[in-house]
């Protein structure tokens, strides 16, 4: 056999071989897999305790400026009842576990994108390579919208509501559950563009089918809007529905966007 030849077979016998990382993912049992998987969920533990510990040394700011401030912007006069023996270290524990949850998601998010990653196809990687970026910005975008405006447009509207023979009292436990709730339920919902990206990225969605349906996904999120509320008042649900379609628009935006990219590449 000449040099040639010798050199053309050992080449493709090389391309015949499979990457390191892409044999060691088919060798991977079921057993291998929930273990890889324990080891991402307990690196996010470790990490989440971690920021925790450090929140727990500014738990007076959280709790006095972060947490209480937009109800005493809101309404000055609004008294903030403790019902229960506990109240006020539950409170602090979840505004420390919570304010953790929230600057750790990055981290959450990229331990989680680790062990789902390997199973993507190609293009589907290529396609969501800054998924953690944009994942984390969405999120972030959703609970500054939360805080700055939905939080604050709703405490004005409950506490200017009613007759003034009533005084406002509100118990802590309750007021906790409401912040928390509209945090959450407004960081999830700013996620939408950024799945129109990826559903558009890898060819399952066009700005055309969303388009034809966009009288149905309005009346779909206003549903939505309806149910993932913290609170049952009309208000409330219109200034988490409003959001939610206009990003609906922006997904649209950002359909077209990627999909002439992709045309242009193909």
């Amino acid at each position: 056999m000449s040099e040639l030849e010798s050199t053309t077979a050992l080449t493709e016998t090389e391309n015949d071989i499979p990457s390191s990382q892409e044999s060691s993912d088919e060798d991977m049992g079921f057993f291998d897999h929930l273990e890889e998987l324990r080891s991402r969920l307990f690196k996010s533990l470790i990490g989440l305790i971690v920021v925790a510990v450090g929140c727990a040394f500014f738990s007076d700011f959280l709790v006095n400026d972060v947490l209480i401030g937009p109800l005493k912007r809101s309404s000055p006069n609004t008294v903030i009842q403790n019902l229960v023996p506990y109240g006020q270290v539950s409170l602090y524990l979840q505004t420390v576990f919570f304010s953790a949850l929230i600057i750790s998601f990055p981290l959450l998010v990229y331990q989680i994108w680790q062990f789902v990653v390997p199973g993507l196809l190609p293009k589907e990687r290529r396609a969501t390579k800054s998924a953690v970026f944009f994942i984390s910005f969405c999120f972030f975008c959703g609970v500054a919208f939360g805080y700055f405006v939905f939080l604050p447009v709703s405490l004005t509207f409950f506490a200017s509501f009613g007759t003034e023979q009533i005084e406002n009292n509100i118990a802590i436990a309750d007021y906790i559950s409401f912040f928390l709730g509209s945090l959450l339920t407004t960081g999830l919902v700013f996620e939408l563009p950024f799945l129109s990206y990826i559903l558009s990225k890898i060819g399952l969605l066009t700005p055309a089918f969303m388009r034809f349906y966009r009288k149905h996904a309005i009346v779909a999120l206003i549903i939505v809007a309806a149910i993932v509320t913290p609170s049952t008042d009309a208000v409330t649900q219109v200034v988490i529905a409003v959001p939610m379609i206009l990003l609906y628009e922006l997904s649209i935006w950002i359909s077209g966007y990627v999909n002439r990219n992709n045309e242009a590449l193909a």
